[in-house]
């Protein structure tokens, strides 16, 4: 085990506790970290001091851990030295980040110093920080074609030299070459398709074996959006269902009423046999604007 994981006892007047190693304090916040990332779930609460009385999933599953297990509890929380209790949002953190370089490291030794199609798209996230998503598409060396998301990479802007850039920062932290890549997948926008100067032109100069594809989920809305707008009775249908959506969204009461209106028609469908029910199915889902994606 690494030398910087053992504690280190300046004296033999301190307690046992401070002969103990890192291993108690870090492998059940591992543990912890691991089953939030897998089901999704924020770590974070909203009042996360002592006297709260709930200090977000990341430290009440820390206390459940430790009520389960005697041994685990001696060593953890408010039992574990005040500088060593491995719970801090740095700490949490870090963790994370060391899942993160796991699986992207799988999945290149799963690719296999191989040739790999690259798609990308960029996008704003709630706090308006612009990043570009990454996914490599390839085929295993059991002949199955898999596409794996890599990671969010942030950039200033969104022109073609700046999404270049970061590509770029990416491949060389994972010691990867353009001149694998034989495919590139993007939407249709100028900064990604441009001849002269967009992201595939900037990558094809380097790999003359990139072809490009516009994406055909992409392709395929478009066409949908264009054919339903010379459809007069197709666009007076989504402008019913826009000012619909408004007068709904607008009112608490409006939006309960739609609600059990559902339920009604999902109970006479369930109990007639027109509609099944299983894992997953019949969900209260809210009602988001409509969109020309959605």
């Amino acid at each position: 085990m690494d030398p910087f994981l053992k504690r280190k006892s300046p004296s033999t007047d301190e307690t046992d506790l401070d002969d103990l190693s890192y291993d108690p304090f870090l492998n059940t916040s591992i543990d912890a970290s691991r089953y939030l990332l897998r089901q999704g779930l924020p770590f974070c609460g909203h009042d996360e001091t002592r006297d709260s009385s709930n200090q977000g999933n990341f430290l009440e599953l820390l206390k459940y851990t430790s009520e389960q297990n005697e041994a685990v509890n001696k060593v953890i929380l408010q039992n574990a030295p005040g500088n060593n209790q491995m719970v801090s949002h740095i700490i949490q953190k870090d963790i994370v980040n060391c899942f993160s370089e796991e699986v992207v490291n799988s999945i290149i030794q799963e690719i296999d110093n191989d040739v790999f199609a690259l798609l990308v798209d960029e996008s704003a996230d709630c706090s308006k920080k612009e990043q570009m998503a990454i996914v490599f598409r390839f085929v295993d060396k059991h002949g199955i074609v898999k596409e794996r998301f890599v990671g969010l990479v942030h950039v200033k802007e969104t022109s073609s030299s700046s999404l270049k850039s970061g590509i770029d920062s990416l491949f060389a932290k994972y010691s990867l070459s353009l001149k694998k890549v034989r495919g590139q997948c993007y939407d249709g926008a100028g900064n990604m398709r441009g001849k002269l100067n967009g992201l595939r032109t900037l990558i094809s100069r380097e790999s003359s074996s990139a072809y490009y594809v516009h994406c055909f989920a992409h392709q395929l809305q478009l066409v949908v959006v264009a054919v339903a707008k010379k459809h007069l009775e197709v666009e007076n249908f989504f402008d019913k269902i826009f000012v619909l959506v408004n007068v709904v969204v607008a009112s608490c009461k409006r939006k309960d009423k739609m609600k059990e209106i559902h339920w009604d028609t999902i109970e006479k469908g369930v109990s007639s046999g027109e509609i099944k029910t299983g894992k997953g199915l019949n969900q209260e889902s809210s009602l988001p604007r409509p969109g020309n994606t959605r």
